[in-house]
């Protein structure tokens, strides 16, 4: 009902890596002309490094699809292993069963199916997705096996891609030769401001819509404060606001509708210990003692953390001011600069503490 009620054929928000859906912004066009220039001139390594939900997934579809019929490809995903498992799930995305045999066999039979697609006049392309899970012996043996090569051409073109903590590994001293061989490597950033329209748009499009915007101009711009312009926070936030404008009866999703799924997408809101109030200085204004406010709140009441503000006059450790009452002062006037604290002190401290938030 969703989709005839705006013109689609398609969901345009999936979670699928779907490179029909791929948005080409500066930044993954140059990351993906880069790597189909490594692959096209056998450099070997190459590695595409990116925070989590920026698309690079997606890009390595859309990069297979160039070299669909003129090379073999393996897409592992499965990182989390010793060699011998890897080994195995590489040969398994190749049609090879491997049970039971010993890491030798399994090297001579990956062996023999490189040769294979070289003697074919394919291209052999692996590309590891997650590699930031891998371990270093695994990282180890695909050093080994990128030896596989003639004397004029590689026989195997590895993609590494991963999260930051894979640019944490490889620059380990210990992965220094494999780091070496890493001939091609390049970051995903964020969408830019400009991108998030046409990165909308494009996938809209895709889907099958056609027709006036469905997004207000103040809609992009709230998508792109929250998004922080990565592509899978646009989907979420795009695929829930065109839900709660369906359930709305509204065709056009505005800068509103787009608040209302961001309070609703706010996981913070749902934890199982509210957060604790945090101490902090209050205006003098508000007098002696201390109150329970809400900062950051604005005048139509939306949702803030509570903070438990204090005069610096009443309620300050250590002052004999009005609110302190007979209660032991939080340092002693001899050793105020001091950091030291005994355990009296801070027990009446907290005692201070404990009566304002009584009354």
């Amino acid at each position: 009902m969703l989709l005839d009620f705006f013109g689609l054929k398609e969901q345009p928000f999936g979670v699928t890596p779907d490179p029909r859906f791929l948005y080409l912004s500066s930044m993954h066009r140059e990351t993906l002309a880069s790597l189909f220039y490594g692959i096209e001139a056998g450099r070997g390594f190459m590695s595409v490094i990116a925070r989590p939900g920026m698309g690079k997934t997606t890009l390595l579809f859309h990069l297979l699809r160039k070299f669909r019929g003129t090379a073999r490809t393996a897409f592992v995903f499965q990182t989390q292993c010793n060699p011998r498992e890897f080994l195995r799930f590489l040969l398994a995305d190749l049609g090879v069963e491997t049970d039971g045999q010993d890491l030798v066999r399994i090297h001579e039979e990956f062996n023999r199916r490189l040769l294979e697609e070289a003697r074919a006049g394919r291209r052999f392309i692996v590309v590891i997705d997650e590699a930031q899970n891998l371990e270093p012996a695994v990282l180890e043996t695909l050093r080994l096996l990128s030896n596989f090569e003639t004397s004029r051409a590689k026989l195997m073109q590895i993609i590494l891609a991963g999260q930051p903590q894979l640019a944490d590994k490889l620059n380990h001293p210990s992965l220094n030769q494999l780091r070496q061989r890493i001939s091609v490597l390049k970051g995903i950033d964020p969408l830019r401001g400009e991108d998030i329209e046409p990165y909308i748009t494009h996938r809209l499009t895709v889907a099958g819509f056609s027709g006036e915007p469905l997004f207000t101009l103040g809609a992009y711009r709230t998508i792109a404060e929250l998004s922080e312009g990565i592509p899978r926070n646009i989907n979420n936030i795009c695929f829930n606001a065109l839900s709660l404008a369906f359930a709305l009866g509204r065709n056009k999703v505005d800068a509103s509708v787009i608040q209302e799924v961001a309070a609703d997408l706010d996981v913070s809101s749902l934890l199982s210990v509210p957060r604790r109030p945090i101490i902090c200085a209050a205006q003098p204004e508000m007098g002696n003692g201390a109150q329970l406010g809400m900062v950051g709140a604005d005048k139509t009441g939306s949702r803030s953390q509570p903070f438990l503000h204090t005069t610096d006059v009443g309620f300050r450790p250590g002052s004999n001011g009005a609110g302190s009452g007979n209660s032991a002062s939080f340092l002693s006037s001899q050793a105020a600069d001091e950091e030291s604290i005994s355990v009296e002190s801070a027990r009446a401290y907290m005692k201070q503490i404990a009566n304002v938030l009584k009354n």
